[in-house]
């Protein structure tokens, strides 16, 4: 597994623990009759558990498993990819900050820079998605 996927892989577990930890104490506040004294957590719990958790878990997966190239580098372009996860992880990060905080510009560059990352994974990636399939020995294209 490349290293990438590794570190893709982690942060996506570690977002996982984190949104089901505020998940779980929502619950539990909620059943307590506390809720509205945990309302700030909503955020946290939306951006780690969509975009930290799903999409990176989706993006280590997809960078490892796509078929690698017959010439030059094998992923692709690397730096790209990289790129594309820190932009990614930057956006999480600032979206949830930004709901912590309430403010919309906070808000609006984090989910921009989501945007952004998951944009620039997808042009890393879209030179090794395969241009047809090969079903009963005819080739059907999909792109």
């Amino acid at each position: 597994m490349p290293r990438l996927s590794l570190w893709a892989l982690r942060a996506a577990l570690v977002y996982l623990a984190l949104g089901a930890a505020a998940g779980a104490t929502l619950m539990v506040a909620r059943a307590a009759g506390a809720y509205q004294s945990f309302v700030w957590l909503i955020p946290l719990h939306i951006e780690f558990m969509l975009l930290g958790w799903t999409v990176q878990l989706a993006m280590a997966v997809s960078y490892w498993i796509l078929p690698r190239r017959r010439s030059g580098p094998v992923r692709g372009n690397e730096r790209l990819a990289v790129t594309a996860f820190i932009v990614i992880n930057g956006g999480v990060l600032t979206a949830s900050l930004a709901g912590l905080l309430e403010t919309g510009v906070l808000a609006t560059a984090g989910h921009g820079a989501e945007v952004l990352g998951a944009f620039t994974f997808a042009v890393s990636a879209w030179h090794r998605l395969p241009r047809s399939i090969v079903l009963r020995g005819r080739s059907l294209p999909i792109i």
